[in-house]
């Protein structure tokens, strides 16, 4: 077989959905195997992903991932990615760990930085420095400045994960994994127990990249318009240094279990807080392994009509029981060697996690014995349907999404473009489903109701946790430490300094000059402009992007926000959820819902608030955004229309709902992103916006959600007065902006069903409010049920 570069083509196919060529290729020296994808998109993608089964807790392949990225053979400063990151085009930059792989994905427009950042990654896993320096500083060491003072536990990671195993829903996840494959690697936990990491050596650290961080245990990935026969040649220069290997790396399956498991586990909370008796609880179950693209089409389809939309009739079911907070469990999940389906809530008296149990069975055994409606079905393939065809990615760059659903088969060397073609699955769930109407049904029971492999899985609330996990590790500490002589002590002294001057010592002069950078030879000489039109209709003024968009328009319906008194901005995000989550006059919102599924792409609320350039006020919008073909844009405009001009905003029960579903989301992110909301506390004391991010996403929105819910309870009728205020004074035409993405054919058709559109819109004449937002710059600290502490210190330039 001829070679290019040292490659052998095993493998060529036209991907229709993607109106790309995809060429297999295998490294005939290594056994490495590259994907290549040809494609007219400028912002090209690389990835290498080695698959890295964890041997054990102590998180080496997480430790590995932070380690490689600190200096390499030919890049020898500590933190080659950040020099990059300077002046750099980049879209993205990253590296991540799963359950059973570590993927080093980047994405850039400029091609000269695609070269680059593809070298500085190549060198990084496959000539990195993995001193015992960078398991210190990324994994873990012995802190200790004086002989006297007690010996603590130190290490980036090592933080990061305490962080993390703060997090109630990172804990449920790391016990549902272990609890569910108790007999392979999945019931190691990738990213690391602080407790475990300890015992990971130098030794066993570098016997870990040796082993997987080869080019036979490599997956290569490039999608772009950059030229192939120079992808072929950049990996061929790296990949020819090495022989081929056999790498022990599979993931074995879960054997199955005989009969359905229980397990529960305590999680930290504040012993005053209202989390006190508030417990998780979730059913999952591991299917069969499956590489059926219809099988898996299938079941995707399955679980969206079931638990992907509020009207959802599982989810719906669930919500309405008032057992909990919020439903937990993403239900089906096919990211692993065999697809999970997980199901829950959280939120939940622990007196009453039977009866959600019971719930989630029941009501499967019911959707089993007499169906899911038809219009849910079709709304769940309408939707999953759109999403394949648009294929948008949003601000994630579409080759790196692509790369990790080739990754989904060709990681467990399975057929990697399988999951890259809808057309032909998606075919064949419809006309499975046209000739057997009852097909989804005996899926459901199938795959869960009589599938024994199933965990229900528990977290109880332990208000001494948190304390219990601190005093073991400081008697473990204190433990290893009385064994030490006075010199070792010593030593370990030294060794801190050691470790921090290294930290603080900046890198070499010569080290840094060899960091590949742009010049002004690589750049476009002109910017690339975003077409951009703005006219005024019937008051509102009007953004249009002449842009193809394969036949989708897409359209963002925004109402200025300074027309609201202060009271009422902590209202919006909840009155933007209620335009699509709470019906109309006409219809309940499951129908609503069926209605956006069957007709369009979506449609969803979302606020922004934004610095303007040399002006103190923000710019503050409540946006109603929505996407669909041109022909259904029509529907798209009509429900629009109906949930701005008649959305039910009376219904206690569902409003109640919607709040503690906010209350609980913010709770959850509290403790993994405690970084973001001690940065947002920041900046709402220097900016407008940042206040109005705070108030209506930050800690002053959790305490007002708190408060809110005891009100829905207490004086409804009070609410609901500011609801109908933010709909009253906000949806205005005389304050409202259209966005509209579409080409000038298409465009055509769309603007007068547009203009009629917002002809319908209320005109009033409302008063510009001016909020007082500047408080006085007070250090507070706020108390969280977490192992770390999150600090910031800001101020205003």
């Amino acid at each position: 077989m001829t070679t290019t570069h040292g490659f052998e083509l095993i493998r060529e196919e036209y991907v229709e959905e993607l109106n790309s060529t995809a060429r297999l290729y295998r490294h005939a020296q290594t056994g490495a195997e590259l994907l290549s994808l040809s494609s007219d998109d400028e912002n090209k993608s690389f990835g290498i992903t080695f698959r890295t089964p964890p041997p054990d807790s102590t998180g080496v392949p997480h430790i590995m991932e932070h380690s490689v990225l600190g200096g390499s053979r030919k890049y020898r400063v500590k933190e080659p990615f950040i020099e990059l990151a300077k002046g750099s085009f980049k879209t993205f930059l990253n590296a991540m760990t799963f359950p059973d792989m570590t993927s080093y994905p980047v994405a850039t427009t400029n091609l000269q930085e695609f070269y680059n950042l593809v070298d500085v990654y190549l060198d990084a896993v496959f000539h990195p420095l993995i001193t015992p320096f960078h398991l210190e500083q990324e994994g873990w060491h012995f802190e200790l400045d004086d002989p006297d003072a007690p010996l603590i536990y130190k290490g980036i990671v090592f933080n990061e994960m305490k962080g993390a195993m703060s997090s109630p829903e990172n804990l449920h996840y790391f016990h549902t994994m272990r609890a569910l494959f108790p007999d392979n690697t999945y019931r190691h936990y990738s990213g690391g127990d602080p407790r475990a990491m300890p015992d990971l050596t130098y030794e066993a650290f570098r016997h870990f990249h040796a082993m997987y961080y080869h080019p036979s245990n490599a997956r290569i990935f490039f999608y772009g318009d950059d030229p192939e026969a120079e992808r072929l040649r950049l990996m061929n220069a790296y990949l020819q240094d090495f022989a081929a290997a056999e790498i022990a790396s599979e993931v074995t399956a879960q054997p199955p279990f005989a009969a359905p498991r229980r397990a529960a586990f305590p999680y930290s909370v504040d012993g005053e807080g209202d989390k006190r008796d508030k417990a998780y609880i979730s059913l999952n179950w591991a299917l069969p392994e499956n590489y059926d693209p219809a099988l898996q089409m299938a079941l995707g389809v399955l679980s969206y009509a079931i638990l992907g939309t509020a009207g959802a009739p599982l989810r719906k079911t669930l919500v309405d029981s008032g057992l909990g907070e919020d439903v937990i469990g993403g239900g089906i999940s096919s990211r692993l060697r065999q697809a999970t389906f997980s199901v829950g809530m959280k939120g939940v008296q622990t007196a009453d996690v039977d009866k959600v149990e019971s719930l989630i069975l029941e009501t499967l055994e019911k959707l089993a014995a007499e169906g899911i409606d038809p219009e849910q079905i079709e709304a769940a393939l309408n939707t999953i349907e759109f999403s394949y065809r648009e294929n948008n990615t949003g601000s994630f760059p579409r080759g790196l999404s692509l790369m990790f659903r080739a990754l989904s088969n060709w990681l467990y060397d399975q057929d990697p473009l399988q999951p890259l073609q809808f057309e032909g699955p998606l075919t064949a769930v419809r006309e499975q489903i046209t000739q057997n109407p009852a097909y989804l049904l005996e899926l459901i029971r199938e795959y869960l109701l009589n599938n024994p492999h199933r965990v229900t899985v528990i977290l109880e609330p332990d208000a001494a946790y948190q304390q219990r996990l601190e005093t073991a590790e400081k008697e473990k500490l204190a433990a290893i430490k009385s064994q030490l002589t006075a010199e070792q002590l010593e030593e370990i002294v030294e060794h801190t300094q050691t470790l921090r001057a290294l930290q603080e010592k900046p890198d070499d002069p010569e080290a840094l000059a060899a960091i590949p950078r742009l010049t002004l030879a690589d750049l476009d000489k002109e910017n690339k402009l975003i077409p951009l039109e703005v006219e005024q209709v019937h008051g509102a003024q009007l953004l249009y992007h002449d842009l193809f968009t394969n036949g989708i328009v897409y359209l963002e319906a925004g109402f200025g926000l300074h027309t609201l008194p202060q009271d009422l901005l902590p209202y919006v995000p909840l009155f933007g959820r209620a335009l699509v989550d709470m019906g109309t006059e006409t219809e309940d919102f499951v129908r609503l819902q069926q209605r956006i599924g069957q007709k369009t792409g979506g449609i969803y609320p979302a606020t922004l608030f934004s610095a303007k350039r040399n002006e103190a006020e923000a710019a503050a919008w409540l946006f109603l955004r929505g996407k669909a073909t041109v022909p259904r844009a029509e529907e798209m405009l009509s429900i629009m229309r109906d949930v701005l001009l008649t959305v039910n905003l009376d219904n206690q029960e569902r409003f109640r709902q919607m709040v503690l579903r906010a209350k609980a989301g913010l709770e959850s992110g509290l403790i993994p992103g405690g970084h973001g909301v001690v940065n947002g506390r920041l900046r709402s004391y220097f900016s407008e916006s940042g206040w109005l991010n705070e108030v209506t996403g930050g800690v002053a929105y959790l305490f007002f959600l708190r408060r809110l819910a005891e009100d829905v309870e207490r004086d409804w009728p009070g609410v609901l007065a500011k609801l109908e205020a933010v709909r009253d004074t906000a949806v205005n035409q005389s304050a409202m902006l259209c966005n509209v993405t579409l080409d000038a054919a298409n465009w055509a058709t769309f603007r007068p069903q547009l203009e009629a559109f917002v002809a319908e819109m209320p005109q009033k004449v409302v008063e510009r409010e001016v909020w007082d937002w500047q408080r006085p710059l007070t250090p507070e600290g706020l108390n969280i049920p977490a192992q770390v502490n999150y600090v910031a210190k800001g101020t205003s330039l």
